[in-house]
C-alpha cells in the first residue's frame, strides 16, 4: 500500500486516478503518484490518441502496464488533443510515471470543450479522502 498521498492542490482529480492541470482552456492529463505507486514499476505506457484528434469525457485514451498490473487510462475532460508526451514512445521512459508522475510523466494535453468540467472533478482534499478511505 502506498504511503499517505499528498496530491498537488493546483490540479483536479478523477476517481480513476487521473489528474488534470488547467491552463486557460488547455488541460494537461496524467496519472497520480498514488496510482503510480500502486502499480509499482511501470514498464509500458501506450497512448492511443494523437495530436489533432478528439476525445470525449470518460473516453479511454491509453493503457499502462507495470510488473504488477495492467490498467486503462480515461480522459477526465473532453476536447481536441493538442499534444501527446512522445517520451512514452520508448519503454525506457515508462518509469517517468513512477519518478515524476505530476511533471515529466504527463501524458496528454487537451484543448477542452468545456472549461467548467474541470471544477466538477475532485479537488486535492477530496481525492486524498478517496484514496485513504476517509469518509469524514
Amino acid at each position: 500500500m502506498a504511503g499517505e498521498p499528498n496530491p498537488p492542490t493546483d490540479r483536479r482529480y478523477s476517481d480513476t486516478h487521473e489528474w488534470c492541470k488547467l491552463d486557460g482552456d488547455v488541460v494537461t492529463v496524467g496519472i497520480t503518484d498514488f496510482a503510480a505507486s500502486e502499480l509499482t514499476d511501470v514498464t509500458h505506457v501506450e497512448l492511443q490518441v494523437r495530436a489533432g484528434g478528439t476525445v470525449g469525457k470518460g473516453d479511454k485514451f491509453g493503457e499502462i502496464e507495470s510488473v504488477k498490473a495492467f490498467s486503462d487510462l480515461y480522459c477526465p475532460m473532453g476536447g481536441t488533443v493538442e499534444a501527446v508526451n512522445e517520451k512514452f514512445e520508448d519503454d525506457e521512459n515508462a518509469g517517468l510515471v513512477n519518478t515524476s508522475s505530476f511533471d515529466e510523466g504527463w501524458m496528454i494535453k487537451i484543448k477542452v470543450d468545456d472549461v467548467a468540467d474541470h471544477a466538477s472533478l475532485l479537488d486535492a482534499d477530496a481525492y486524498k479522502k478517496l484514496v485513504t478511505g476517509d469518509a469524514t
